[in-house]
């Protein structure tokens, strides 16, 4: 195999960038200070110092609230392309549009109201 300029360039760029990126992860583990005890292996909290066990069991309910938060603030995000999609047109199709969509959103939260998601269980198990 013969080799131009061109795959010499490529290989020193590749090379490079090998090195630009192993560079700091190479020095972080050569410079790096050597400590251990103390407060290094406590959790984090915000600079107070923790109190009870770091390894709490949460209830599901938590899940659920941020799956249904996802779920639904990515929906509605959908309506920021759309109003700039239809800032210049004027007319009933644009309109309907928006609002099967945002009608099947209502329709997503009147289900789980009625399924009781939202309610929030007096003590969680």
């Amino acid at each position: 195999m013969v080799f131009t300029w061109l795959n010499i360039a490529i290989l020193a760029a590749l090379g490079l960038g090998v090195a630009f990126a192993g560079a700091p992860l190479a020095g972080s583990v050569l410079l790096a200070p050597r400590a251990s005890g103390g407060d290094l292996r406590m959790p984090y909290e915000c600079g107070m110092p923790p109190h009870g066990s770091p390894w709490i069991r949460f209830g599901i309910n938590y899940y659920f609230y941020a799956l249904l938060f996802l779920a639904f603030d990515v929906d509605v995000l959908y309506l920021f392309p759309v109003a700039v999609a239809y800032s210049g047109q004027a007319g009933w199709l644009e309109l309907v549009k928006v609002s099967i969509f945002l009608a099947a959103l209502g329709l997503g939260v009147l289900y789980f109201w009625k399924k009781g998601v939202f309610t929030w269980p007096k003590k969680i198990s």
